[in-house]
């Protein structure tokens, strides 16, 4: 009976110790920032700069300006932007201050923030953690990467150490140093959420997604990983309300340390160009495709005197690999090329009529801009198809409009049927069914009566100047 006292009172004694032990045991494991913070938080700055501006100052019919302290920077801000109040007149030209963050990447006094920090200023004011202001030259800007090169002339500067973003893995640790509304060296944490996400507005950066906390302020500031690395830069957030709600975006340091070296080189930074308008392989169309899934980047037009067209890149193709990468989205493809330096050779593998092939392509430089013409005509009607479709010609001045220089047939009118449920719309130039070319109107409506019933095929149109692939599966009869 003592021998079970014992051991009882044993038992009890260790458990109560690994309970005790245990939530320390997790608290050590938990990351530990004070050091990096400490080591590499005065090589974060905070910018500022001045811009002549002529402002509209109106706000929308019922809104006011919010209740914000007197003379303070966002009240100043309000007033500058909306004036005094609903329905204000033209505010005069003024100086405008712009808010960022940036940080220092070398003893030479090179500084990294973003474009949209400085776009436009006619000076930078860049202030360090030790209280020095120090005017900065805008070395080159990159807006498509929202990427600025700034340098200032001091001794004794901080720097930050460089990591490799490709290295980042999804739910690794990231910490965000800033001036979010002004607050200097503000930090905060959190995981990386996801990896090369495509946004909208950017074609040529994979951003990093994280959740950690960015708000206006934030923008060109580093974000660090747990070896006191730089692996990315802060760049934007999604945001509903103007504020954080979980999505926050950064460019990859990979990214940013190539357009330095070119900025420092050239002052302009150059990418590599294929020359194809593309868009993704959805359910419909890897079927009408005979894929058996979706995958891949659609290519739905190949642009004159292209790189694409020179190595002979069709419409219709579908690019599933560039240069051994996969491409699993047509977003994936944009980010590749434009990191392959002009007059380099590329691997593209493509997919055509159901088997695969392999393409070699001279990169060309990507011009400045490229621009579509909109434009759209009244054709003469005739009756609808099978589609539910009434097509006509195109006449010699709607092709100058439309950008068609032979060939397709113009969409007068959409009725219900199989053509409105796969999206066409009027004014829509229909120049490929089921991968073959229209000649017109004529030969449209042939190629219509001869396609296969209950079969998805897939529709090439035009579009408002830009190209569309449509899924469009055909009647039973």
């Amino acid at each position: 009976m003592r021998m079970l006292k014992h051991l009882y009172a044993t038992t009890l004694m260790l458990t109560l110790s690994l309970g005790l032990l245990l939530p320390a045991a997790q608290a050590r494991e938990l990351p530990e920032f004070t050091r990096l913070v400490e080591a590499y938080g005065p090589a974060v700055v905070n910018i500022s700069t001045k811009q002549k501006k002529s402002v509209h100052g109106a706000l929308p019919k019922g809104l006011q300006i919010p209740d914000l302290p007197k003379g303070g920077p966002w009240d100043e801000l309000f007033r500058h932007f909306f004036g005094e109040g609903e329905g204000g007149d033209k505010m005069p030209e003024h100086e405008a201050r712009s808010l960022g963050s940036g940080f220092i990447i070398d003893e030479a006094g090179y500084i990294l923030t973003n474009n949209h920090v400085v776009e436009g200023a006619e000076e930078v004011i860049v202030r360090l953690s030790d209280r020095r202001e120090l005017v900065a030259e805008v070395v080159g800007t990159d807006p498509r990467s929202d990427i600025a090169l700034l340098r200032v002339q001091a001794a004794d500067l901080p720097v930050v150490r460089l990591g490799r973003s490709r290295d980042l893995k999804v739910a690794e640790w990231v910490m965000a140093i800033g001036s979010p509304f002004g607050f200097d060296h503000s930090v905060s944490v959190g995981v990386v959420s996801a990896l090369g996400r495509s946004l909208p507005s950017e074609n040529y950066v994979p951003f990093i997604q994280t959740d950690v906390a960015i708000n206006p302020g934030n923008s060109g500031g580093p974000l660090f990983n747990l070896d006191g690395e730089v692996v990315g830069i802060n760049s934007q957030i999604y945001s509903r309300t103007g504020g954080f709600m979980g999505l926050s975006f950064a460019i990859p340091i990979d990214v940013a340390m190539d357009v330095v070296a070119q900025l420092k080189e050239t002052g302009h930074v150059s990418r590599g160009w294929l020359g194809v308008l593309i868009q993704d392989v959805t359910r419909e169309l890897a079927e009408s495709f005979g894929m058996s899934k979706p995958a891949g980047a659609l290519v739905a037009k190949v642009q004159d005197d292209s790189p694409a067209g020179k190595a002979g890149i069709r419409v219709g193709d579908v690019i599933i690999e560039f240069n051994g990468e996969t491409v699993h989205y047509s977003s994936d493809l944009p980010p590749l090329v434009g990191r392959v330096r002009a007059g380099s050779d590329a691997k593209v593998k493509v997919l055509r009529d159901g088997k695969t092939r392999t393409i070699k392509v001279r990169i060309g430089e990507l011009p400045v801009e490229d621009e579509m013409v909109q434009a759209s005509g009244e054709p003469k009607k005739i009756e609808a198809d099978r589609l539910g479709l009434v097509v006509s010609g195109l006449s010699a001045e709607q092709r100058k409009q439309l950008e068609v220089a032979e060939g397709g047939a113009l969409v007068a009118q959409v009725k219900p049927g199989a053509a409105a449920e796969a999206g066409i719309q009027g004014g829509d130039v229909i120049v490929k069914l089921n991968n073959r070319d229209v000649a017109d109107a004529a030969d449209f409506r042939r190629q219509v009566a001869e396609l296969p019933a209950g079969r998805s095929v897939p529709v090439l149109v035009l579009r408002r100047g830009g190209p569309l692939f449509l899924a469009l599966r055909v009647p039973a009869d």
